[in-house]
């Protein structure tokens, strides 16, 4: 079964309904600009809070030394996720700065965004492949939308690749048999607002997911 990231979770009450679900994964966000974001102390709680129950990935965008220390120091995560215009050689010294994995989010809209695949494979523990932003959008991730999945086939993606984008309990089911995503990851398709978590709809898309997920559809999957 593929594996689920819930992200930009704020509080206990939704980091316990993620938790509750079955995520493999719970996303703090820590970038002010976003309505997910979660300040130091949050994130110290909030992951203490969840503990082993789930991996914890710390959401940073373009973060310099310094918010990366405090934000690792905080959360200790398990992964930390780049959501920014992080080069090849900022994942990589971020990585062996904090000591910890990371992934790397790519923002895909055509076929020249997975240019990049290769370089950041080479030096981040898995990538994650998120719709871009829409122009004038404020924020590169969370947008709640999808991009073509069909311009994954034929691209040699790595293994533990992650899908994103408009994810949602009712589209995700699809989402994995035409990409052939082993994992996902979710925001603004679990919410009622902006930055608020629907305890039903984590629900949902979990059980969702590990109730419908299937094999790939013939000429659909990338080679991963």
């Amino acid at each position: 079964m593929p594996e689920i990231k819930i992200c930009g979770l704020s509080t206990p009450e939704t980091l316990d309904a993620a938790l509750a679900a079955g995520a493999d994964w719970i996303g703090l966000v820590h970038f002010p600009r976003s309505p997910r974001h979660v300040g130091l102390e949050t994130a110290r709680a909030l992951a203490r809070r969840a503990g082993t129950r789930a991996g914890r990935v710390l959401l940073l965008v373009d973060p310099d030394d310094a918010t990366l220390d405090a934000a690792v120091a905080a959360a200790d995560p398990d992964l930390i996720q780049l959501h920014g215009r992080e080069s090849p050689e900022r994942v990589a010294a971020i990585r062996a700065r904090a000591g910890r994995p990371v992934m790397k989010a790519l923002g895909v809209a055509v076929r020249a965004d997975l240019d990049g695949v290769a370089a950041y494979a080479a030096v981040a523990d898995r990538l994650l492949l998120d719709a871009k932003a829409p122009p004038g959008a404020a924020l590169p991730g969370g947008n709640g939308v999808a991009f073509d999945w069909a311009l994954l086939a034929g691209v040699a993606l790595p293994p533990g690749w992650m899908l994103s984008g408009g994810l949602s309990p009712e589209t995700v089911a699809e989402a994995v048999a035409r990409t052939g995503a082993r994992a996902v990851d979710v925001s603004s398709g679990v919410e009622s607002a902006p930055g608020v978590k629907d305890p039903v709809r984590i629900a949902a898309f979990v059980a969702r997911l590990r109730a419908g997920a299937s094999a790939p559809l013939s000429g659909t999957a990338p080679a991963v």
